[in-house]
């Protein structure tokens, strides 16, 4: 609730009435009977004007009592919102002598105000000294130069907030149509304090948005937003120090057993005693980040030399020969890690994860546990170009492929779309992360042919759906680069995707993330609005894990909003995150906008996104990911009807069988978006 700045004012407030007559701030006089109508008019144009602004909320609120003086016969007003079962509280006041008479009345418990709030109704005293109805009041605020009061209910609806209070210091009754535009006035002050409470919780709710979008909601490390965040002040620093820095990339060896054996209770545990072990490895200038599952970050900056690195890695490998134990059970883990070293003249940014996420996976190969491997300069290239001739025979020789993750509706299970996602199965490495291959595509020119080829592909599936079954329309969702976003007549190559394959471009939606909002703001609108007039639609993919401003909603054509898998995973562990979830869920639709959950591994974590409105869903509970055929399959199974997940959904949230009766599957490791430039995803 707003409280009021208590102002000093002198000791000698107390007067007789009519002293401030002789006042230096005369008030003008007015004709008592009639408000020119031009003067509340433009009170409330003023009033109007801010309740969209970002002006603090108490400077408003003075400004309105100072011109309710401007335009009614008064000498000062005030404002006290009233609450049952709590005191009434004064928000606002026009001057010193306004701000005693609310006081006075807090303190006794008894005015008008409180008569006007309980009753609904105005209450008019024009001559206090005359009334008796307050004789704990009436008397001192005499004694303080009040001679007449005015106190009109705040209506909001059915209720009221509390009162608007006006004084005089000469004796006399207000006119009819002063009555009139005060009470009209109380009633704005009322609709502006609901507006402005509301714009407040939103502002709180984006804060914890933007605080928890920074870390890790069960460790409660830093996550790979602030990672990225922390190497680019790394960078800084090492270029006025001339120092260096290594990334090391862990990852828990046979964690997926641990959740599949135990369950995922224990499997969370196990990753807060892991973070914790961790944290008393590194030094105190280091950041230790939990960037996605079972996969631990460690910056080290300020080295003078490789081998500093590598002493930390013996450490962690030292560290995880003693068992965990966690609810009773004895859990011997290991951890495969890699090394990525900046040495000498090399940058200090992303690349460096990417990089020692690849050496993590080289170890992993090797057997795990205590293999570290070290990709740095010369070999880290070399692997690079390999990885990218290969990367690029693949696009050529179409071996890439592509899955797709349903879209489900959260109200029913009906699938009402899919997700495209890249697939690569390396010849002789076997399947590659989507994390890997971005970061090699992301040094040459192959990100926007592979972007374009997936979206080619992705629609002409989507076509042989349709064409299949013309009565179960899908919507696609392709990821789309910032990068490709910005290349050269991206929407002219949208259109001929469109054309070429016959598909109707309402049910495609192209979806960006939020590195958009740091780019060129000017050409990124014109390409925005250029996919909206071919009939795409926009959404904003992991909201809450970027860049983005909540001013750029109301400016950039955005149709749906996608919360990040992080804000999901931690739905139904405390309220925070309920909060978060239904902030961003009401901002989406205040703006138009509807909103999808990414990541939902739970039937609770259904229900719940569904008792906040949130529209739309993905993740495990519903479905893995799909290959084309396996979508049309599950078309054919039921010719004319739409299809549903999981099996056996089409109830309203909680009657699904097993809803929430503890059926949590565990969740598999998923490999985190790459930064911030990816135009597909890993699913």
């Amino acid at each position: 609730m707003v409280t009021a700045q208590e102002p000093i004012f002198p000791a000698h407030h107390a007067r007789q009435r009519g002293s401030r007559l002789d006042h230096a701030r005369v008030f003008r006089v007015r004709d008592e009977s009639v408000v020119q109508a031009n003067s509340l008019s433009s009170v409330l144009s003023e009033f109007a004007e801010t309740m969209l602004t970002d002006f603090r909320i108490q400077a408003i609120l003075d400004h309105l009592v100072k011109r309710i003086v401007d335009v009614l016969p008064i000498s000062s007003a005030g404002v006290t919102l009233i609450s049952p079962g709590s005191a009434p509280q004064y928000v606002a006041s026009s001057d010193p002598a306004a701000l005693v008479f609310e006081r006075l009345q807090t303190n006794l418990g008894q005015g008008p105000c409180w008569v006007a709030y309980r009753s609904g109704k105005p209450v008019l005293i024009p001559d206090l000294a005359a009334d008796h109805s307050f004789p704990r009041f009436g008397p001192p605020a005499v004694a303080a130069g009040m001679a007449a009061v005015f106190s009109f209910p705040m209506w909001h609806g059915e209720g009221r907030l509390g009162s608007l209070d006006l004084y005089r210091d000469t004796v006399g009754a207000l006119g009819a149509d002063d009555v009139a535009a005060a009470q009209t006035l109380a009633n704005v002050a009322a609709a502006y304090l609901l507006n402005a409470q509301a714009r407040q919780q939103a502002l709180e709710a984006r804060d914890r948005f933007r605080e928890n979008s920074l870390h890790d909601a069960l460790t409660g490390l830093p996550n790979r937003v602030l990672l990225a965040q922390r190497l680019e002040h790394a960078a800084a620093r090492a270029q006025r120090s001339g120092t260096m820095a290594a990334v090391l990339f862990a990852d828990l060896d046979r964690f997926k057993q641990v959740n599949d054996t135990y369950g995922h209770a224990v499997g969370d545990q196990l990753l807060i005693d892991v973070g914790a072990r961790l944290a008393s490895l590194v030094r105190p200038g280091d950041t230790l980040a939990r960037i996605s599952g079972d996969e631990f970050v460690i910056l080290c900056e300020d080295l003078t030399a490789p081998d500093d690195a590598e002493r930390l890695a013996a450490r962690i490998d030292r560290a995880f020969a003693a068992p965990f134990t966690v609810a009773g059970h004895e859990l011997v883990m290991t951890a495969s890690v890699g090394i990525a070293y900046s040495g000498p003249n090399r940058a200090i940014n992303y690349q460096l994860v990417n990089d020692a996420d690849v050496a993590m996976y080289q170890a992993k190969r090797k057997g795990g546990a205590a293999h570290v491997i070290d990709l740095r300069d010369a070999a880290s290239a070399a692997q690079h170009r390999d990885l990218a001739a290969d990367l690029r025979a693949a696009t050529a020789t179409g071996a890439l492929d592509l899955a797709y993750q349903p879209i489900v509706r959260t109200t029913d299970g009906r699938v009402t779309g899919v997700e495209a996602l890249l697939r690569w199965t390396h010849p002789s490495i076997g399947p590659i992360p989507a994390l890997t291959a971005i970061a090699v595509a992301g040094h040459d020119d192959l990100i926007q042919h592979i972007g374009a080829w997936v979206l080619e592909r992705s629609c002409h599936d989507q076509v042989s759906w349709l064409a299949a079954h013309p009565e179960t329309p899908l919507e696609l969702s392709v990821n789309v680069s910032v990068r490709q976003l910005m290349g050269r007549d991206f929407a002219g190559t949208v259109a001929n995707v469109l054309r070429s394959t016959g598909m109707n471009p309402t049910a495609l939606v192209l979806e960006v993330t939020e590195g958009i909002f740091i780019t060129d703001v000017e050409q990124t609108m014109n390409v925005l609005l250029d996919l909206r007039a071919l009939g795409v639609r926009l959404a904003l993919d992991d909201f809450g894990t970027g860049y983005c401003s909540l001013s750029y909603l109301q400016h950039f054509p955005v149709d749906i909003i996608k919360i990040d898998q992080a804000f999901t995973a931690t739905l139904g562990r405390g309220p925070a995150s309920a909060a978060i979830v239904a902030a961003v869920t009401q901002l989406a639709h205040g703006l138009g906008m509807t909103v999808t959950a990414e990541g939902v591994e739970t039937a609770d974590q259904r229900d719940e996104l569904a008792s906040i409105g949130c529209e739309n869903a993905q993740g495990f509970h519903y479905a893995r990911p799909m290959t084309s055929r396996d979508i049309a399959a599950r078309l054919a199974l039921a010719p004319g009807h739409p299809v549903h997940l999981p099996q056996g959904a089409g109830q309203q949230p909680g009657d699904y069988p097993g809803s929430r009766a503890g059926r949590q599957q565990p969740i598999p490791r998923q490999r985190p978006e790459p930064h911030p430039q990816a135009p597909w995803k890993q699913g």
